[in-house]
């Protein structure tokens, strides 16, 4: 094919109209948006088109443009800059209308006979922009409305309506949703809203003053008025009451916005009644839902859910779950430092992730571990089993250690992406039962380690990262990259080995293989269908593009906080980034306010949207790969 140039200029003066896009989208459905006003050129040669900024560089697609379309901007209507489906929500932002005050948001499935209009408090006002959000969307195919207000009147005529937004279901893979049929938290399997659900909507103002009822005691009549996040939350933990609450949050929430803290190590503490479900999902709404300067423990608490969140320069541990919890689901969070703790190897905070004594049925997924020092501690030495756990699609971004680290119980590592770990991935001591599935390892250490053998001894050691008893690791499927030390079983090999590498997923570990200290074997639980989820693992080399895509690990879009990382310095560093962790401390989210009700939240201006580490050969997001729509329709 001969080679074409489109000169952005001669497209403008045809259109007639300045400030026009161009859309070009994927063959994987993807669109990626363009302002003419922005771009030099377009080379067309045969399948590969090369966009020519006016600034800056350029951008070549090598045989995955299924389509490319203009289109025109109208000022009398409103401009949509970005729209897109995500994992039961949508999304969409805008620029700011002349003379608008409001906007009023609808959304409509491929369902739906009409428009159904968004909670206020989830149309924000991000001054340059505005943006909505709408969780709690079933599987399927969306439009999004923006209707500017002026003068208390919708002006219907200035409408813009996104095109199709595809909205997917959660992964509900792992041992939370194991037999487990009634819902996670405040939400149903098919990502709807329990129907009597209680939401409230948290932001830095309201989170002392939101407000219910609860029941407190055995009598109908025993009925307490809340009011407080911690006070609402803490209500629960007589038992008596199980209805559905679903807690928003909206921007930046700081320690000294709650009305309380349940823990004074931790900071909010959702506390229930064992075997009484408590039915709580916390849950960011946006890129930018972050809680600073606190984290969550959870005790005795079952049906629990904490999905898209930041979680920055948190207490002690980011999230806890201590002491007999079940069925609970964390999952999307972007974890960042914690305040430095008394020891030595807390210079990044304690535990990023934790759960320990006698918790069960719990999923860790598609979180992302922004250079954390201790990811996951998984077990104490208390738990009396099993104890089922799930980690998986989690990205551990230049993390140290603890990926997880796991005593007693018996877990499940698949399909989560290692990358550039100083210390090591998989560690297993004291009887656990691992098993490690397709997950991919990239300049992982040591990627996994049984105490006291193999690679944690070698050449005359007394164990790298523990001098507890050993436990047992089944390996199978895993990919391999970059500088590590993997020593698996063979019969050359029959006692210093790091994991037995099976053949198949299917293949049992004999019974007669133990571990070198403490005497433990592997009970081969995963072969068990009474004890085993049904699960399709994505293949290992999918996994860094799964977690770093649109649908992958951390907040939706990953964020609005994205340090860069060096690979050729930070892959063995275990140091804190003095850069990121000043950042992190600092962060503040770009939000103002709502545009009606409560307008003031914030200061939008001290967001930070890449920071904190050194540019250089690290993984970068692909931002340029969202399904997003921008235009008018």
């Amino acid at each position: 094919m001969k080679k074409k140039i489109i000169t952005i200029m001669l497209f403008a003066t045809f259109i007639g109209y300045a400030q026009n896009k161009m859309n070009i989208t994927l063959k994987g459905g993807a669109v990626n948006s363009y302002s003419t006003s922005d771009l030099r050129q377009v080379d067309i040669d045969g399948s590969k088109i090369t966009v020519v900024p006016s600034n800056g560089n350029n951008t070549t697609y090598d045989g995955n443009v299924s389509a490319i379309s203009f289109i025109k901007n109208q000022s009398n209507r409103v401009t949509i800059n970005e729209a897109g489906g995500w994992l039961e929500t949508a999304y969409v932002k805008w620029a700011p209308f002349a003379g608008a005050s409001n906007y009023h948001v609808y959304i409509k499935g491929e369902n739906d006979s009409d428009y159904r209009q968004l909670d206020y408090q989830l149309v924000r006002n991000y001054g340059s922009y505005g943006r909505a959000d709408m969780p709690g969307l079933k599987e399927g195919t969306y439009q999004m409305k923006v209707v500017p207000v002026i003068y208390g009147t919708e002006k219907e005529e200035a409408a813009a309506i996104t095109s199709d937004l595809k909205v997917k279901a959660h992964d509900h893979g792992g041992f939370a949703h194991f037999n487990y049929t009634n819902g996670i938290g405040a939400y149903n399997d098919d990502g709807t809203l329990k129907s009597n659900a209680k939401v409230f909507y948290v932001t830095a103002n309201t989170a002392k003053t939101i407000t219910t009822t609860v029941k407190t005691g055995s009598k109908e009549t025993n009925i307490t008025t809340c009011t407080g996040l911690q006070h609402i939350i803490s209500a629960y933990e007589k038992g008596r009451d199980s209805t559905p609450l679903c807690f928003r949050i909206i921007g930046k929430v700081s320690k000294d916005d709650l009305d309380s803290i349940g823990s004074s190590a931790e900071g909010l503490q959702i506390k229930g009644k064992v075997s009484v479900p408590m039915n709580i999902t916390i849950e960011g709404i946006g890129d930018d839902a972050t809680l600073h300067g606190f984290g969550i423990l959870i005790r005795n608490a079952e049906s629990v859910e904490i999905r898209n969140l930041g979680m920055m320069w948190f207490m002690d541990d980011g999230i806890s779950l201590d002491t007999k919890n079940s069925h609970c689901w964390i999952h999307h969070i972007d974890i960042f430092y914690g305040q430095k703790g008394s020891d030595k190897d807390q210079v990044k905070g304690d535990g990023s992730i934790d759960v320990k004594s006698n918790s069960q049925y719990c999923t860790f997924s598609y979180n992302h571990f922004w250079d954390s020092g201790k990811s996951s501690l998984c077990g104490m030495k208390s738990e009396s089993g099993p104890n089922w756990i799930t980690y998986h699609h989690n990205w551990f971004d230049h993390s140290d250690s603890r990926h997880p680290r796991i005593r007693t119980m018996s877990v499940h590592v698949y399909n989560n992406y290692f990358d550039g770990n100083s210390k090591y991935g998989v560690g297993v001591t004291y009887g656990a039962n691992v098993f490690v599935e397709n997950n991919y390892f990239r300049d992982c250490k040591y990627p996994m380690l049984i105490s006291l053998q193999g690679s944690d001894v070698a050449g005359g050691g007394n164990g790298t990262f523990s001098g507890e008893t050993g436990g047992s690791i089944k390996a199978y499927g895993n990919i391999f990259k970059g500088e590590y030390t993997y020593r698996p079983y063979s019969s050359s090999n029959p006692t210093e080995y790091d994991a037995y590498q099976a053949s198949s997923r299917q293949e049992q570990v004999p019974t007669s293989l133990t571990a070198k200290s403490g005497d433990y074997t592997y009970s081969n639980w995963d072969t068990d269908a009474a004890q085993m989820y049904e699960y399709t693992p994505d293949k290992a080399g999918d996994v860094p593009s799964i977690v770093k895509g649109i649908y992958g690990a951390g907040r939706i879009n990953h964020g609005d906080f994205r340090p860069l990382f060096n690979n050729n310095t930070q892959d063995k560093e275990d140091a804190i980034n003095e850069a990121l962790s000043a950042a992190i401390q600092q962060y503040d989210s770009f939000l103002i306010g709502f545009f009606e009700g409560d307008t003031t939240i914030g200061n939008g201006g001290k967001g930070f949207t890449t920071t904190g580490g050194d540019s250089g050969e690290g993984d970068e997001l692909p931002f340029g790969d969202r399904n997003k729509v921008e235009g008018n329709k």
